[in-house]
């Protein structure tokens, strides 16, 4: 199991970001990311260094998180999605706080 952007929690996902994945965290929730929203994402922040944005209230503006909740979900996941992209080498950690997207 893949561990939150910050390292304390677990969760799980299926798919791929190719495919798109739906992740389970939580006791019982679920979020989906298709491959277009992938897609999309990755070709908006394309070579950018940005913050991953995981508040769940505040996410800042032009972060991985804001991103998501203004084209995905209200639902703050940007901690599960931002491991996702690592994983399967589509971005890279630039310090505690900001992801690199390298992959479009």
């Amino acid at each position: 199991m893949p561990k939150t952007w910050s390292g304390k929690s677990k969760f799980d996902y299926t798919g791929s970001v190719k495919t798109g994945t739906d992740i389970s965290y939580g006791k019982s929730y679920k979020a989906r990311v298709s491959a277009q929203q992938y897609t999309a994402l990755r070709k908006y922040f394309i070579n950018n260094i940005v913050p991953v944005g995981t508040s769940r209230t505040d996410a800042p503006r032009e972060s991985l998180g804001w991103w998501l909740q203004a084209n995905v979900t209200r639902t703050a996941i940007a901690s599960y999605v931002a491991p996702i992209l690592v994983l399967e080498s589509y971005a890279k950690p630039e310090g505690k706080h900001n992801i690199r997207i390298t992959k479009y």
